[in-house]
């Protein structure tokens, strides 16, 4: 249904692909830089006069911003005229977010331009994968549009409303371990950093010994083993995300340092103790697990500096034989 746009070939110039997303609502906060970014992601479209763009139960998670032309959104019903988009209006960001089902079809009544997002049939994850901070200011601006709009018939978002629990889950879940991704921890360390806090990161030493004698599918089920384990260990004193890869972290409020040592030692016992026979095979093999602290504000003005400092002190750890807890001092 869908025809991309040559632009050697446009019969008329085509505007910047970052000029038309921040015409749309979503994007019309971010900066030149995130907007770059997302141009590149995106693609042109080229729709004929009554040709449908999606219909009703479609399955696509992409959003499509209006460069020329007019698009009518059609009731599943009886084909009736629902609403009317011209140059600048969006659609499809409920899609984009949670890769629902369309619940209505599209159709173009004039000779339209699209710019489809994101291009090449790429899921949102899968488009910003490069820069995971994003998906977390596309909900948040998403969550924004919707509740001016809402409100103007009176009616506010609920933070709590399954609709929202849902967006929050697609962007911030890891979908391999459940538990909260990079996004999260970037987009909410910030917020957090009221008081006292300790953010612990922790990798296994001998987690390559598992991809290569065993596979990456045992490497997986070993990190979704951990993941779980964490995830229960700390969940009421603390917040367990899956930082990158192997990597592993946990926000606690409130935690000095004695504490979060204390807490440290908890998560290296808890995950060298684990069995892993039923995803190695290997009765005898355990984790070896490292682990890095920083503290707020000791060990870092803001958020940023924290994840810098914590992330590669695990890697320090290992290469001095793995096993290790270290703050930042202990390894300069």
């Amino acid at each position: 249904m869908e025809k991309k746009v040559d632009q050697g070939r446009a019969e008329a110039p085509l505007p910047r692909a970052a000029d038309v997303l921040v015409s749309a609502p979503l994007f019309s906060t971010f900066d030149r830089k995130e907007l770059d970014f997302l141009a590149k992601k995106s693609e042109f479209l080229s729709i004929d006069k009554g040709q449908a763009i999606f219909n009703a139960e479609d399955s696509s998670d992409r959003l499509y911003i209006v460069a020329s032309g007019s698009v009518v959104i059609l009731s599943p019903e009886d084909g009736s005229v629902l609403a009317e988009f011209v140059a600048g209006d969006s659609f499809g960001e409920m899609e984009l977010l949670t890769g629902a089902k369309r619940n209505a079809g599209a159709r173009a009544e004039l000779p339209t331009i699209l710019l489809a997002f994101p291009s090449g049939g790429a899921s949102l994850r899968v488009a910003l994968s490069e820069r995971p901070e994003l998906a977390a200011r596309i909900l948040r601006s998403f969550l924004l549009v919707v509740a001016g709009r809402t409100r103007k018939s009176n009616a506010l978002v609920k933070e709590n409303s399954p609709w929202v629990r849902e967006l929050r889950r697609q962007v911030y879940g890891d979908k391999l371990t459940g538990l909260l991704n990079k996004a999260y921890l970037e987009e909410n360390l910030p917020k957090s950093l009221t008081g006292p806090m300790a953010l612990v990161m922790l990798k296994p030493d001998n987690f390559k010994e598992i991809n290569d004698r065993f596979g990456h599918e045992a490497g997986d089920s070993v990190l979704v083993l951990m993941a779980g384990a964490l995830e229960r260990a700390v969940r009421k004193e603390g917040t367990a995300v899956r930082y990158m890869g192997n990597e592993l972290a946990v926000l606690y409020p409130g935690k000095d340092r004695a504490a979060a040592l204390e807490a440290a030692r908890g998560i290296q016992s808890l995950l060298s103790g684990l069995d892993l026979s039923a995803h190695t095979g290997d009765p005898d093999l355990r984790l070896s697990v490292s682990l890095g602290i920083a503290l707020y504000p000791e060990h870092g003005p803001d958020a940023e500096a924290m994840i810098k400092v914590s992330a590669g002190l695990p890697l320090t750890a290992r290469s001095r034989g793995g096993s290790l807890i270290l703050f930042p001092e202990d390894a300069r």
